[in-house]
């Protein structure tokens, strides 16, 4: 089950979302040859991955960025920019092109910093967008909690798509960072929930002053949560059940 679009569209391109998918997909590729090379993955890890006792050492501060650019498989980096595609756009279209940019570095910072943080003398290189990916979800949650996200749910041979609000599927998504990043112990679990949760919460925190300037909870308030404008509507329903109209009571 996971989601693959929302019903919120931007009224503007967004060019920064899509140069960082680009980024990402041409950095990987560039390397993808070699993933099975171990000589060569370790060099490229060990120059440009977050290794968080090197941290603690006070070297390869530039790796809380550069790891972000950097994924261990194809499904790794479809996942995450799957992920940014569906929420990228919305906020960019809120906070302009160049404050997103700002944002999203910023929050893969926060995302390194506290995966570092919480393991701080491990050796095990931490690659992924996820982090930065994380905050561009905290601050789609904080601005749009009724936004409609599809999900598609796969049983065997069964496939169905419904929707769900935002604050279902992220709130759901960030309460299973949390279970794992305290339950799992980092040097077992294999993924970097520690980065997730930094970078979700840096999300919010840096998003709450444009919430502030929308009107804060006056702005839930004139959307109902939802998005300021028309939902977008596909031809894959998530229901044959039709829909009623809201008049006054």
């Amino acid at each position: 089950m996971f989601p693959f679009r929302d019903h919120n569209p931007s009224c503007r391109a967004p060019y920064v979302t899509y140069a960082l998918i680009a980024m990402n997909c041409i950095i990987f590729f560039w390397y993808r040859g070699d993933l099975n090379n171990v000589r060569v993955m370790l060099d490229i890890y060990g120059q440009w991955a977050l290794i968080p006792s090197r941290l603690g050492q006070g070297q390869g501060f530039e790796t809380l960025i550069t790891s972000a650019f950097l994924h261990g498989g194809f499904w790794h980096l479809a996942g995450n920019m799957l992920f940014l595609n569906i929420y990228g756009d919305n906020l960019e279209d809120e906070m302009g092109h160049g404050k997103f940019l700002g944002f999203y570095l910023l929050c893969a910072l926060a995302a390194g910093l506290v995966q570092m943080v919480s393991d701080p003398n491990s050796s095990v290189p931490v690659v992924g967008a996820s982090g930065a990916v994380a905050g561009v979800m905290g601050g789609y949650l904080l601005l749009y909690p009724k936004a409609k996200i599809d999900v598609l749910f796969i049983f065997v041979i069964f496939l169905k798509i419904f929707s769900l609000p935002a604050w279902v599927i992220l709130g759901f998504w960030f309460s299973l960072q949390l279970f794992n990043g305290v339950l799992v112990p980092s040097d077992t679990a294999g993924v970097a929930y520690w980065a997730h949760i930094g970078g979700f919460v840096a999300g919010l925190l840096l998003c709450w002053p444009l919430f502030q300037r929308r009107g804060g909870t006056k702005f839930w308030c004139n959307t109902d949560g939802h998005p300021p404008h028309p939902e977008a509507e596909y031809r894959l329903s998530s229901s044959r059940i039709p829909k009623i109209k809201r008049g006054p009571s």
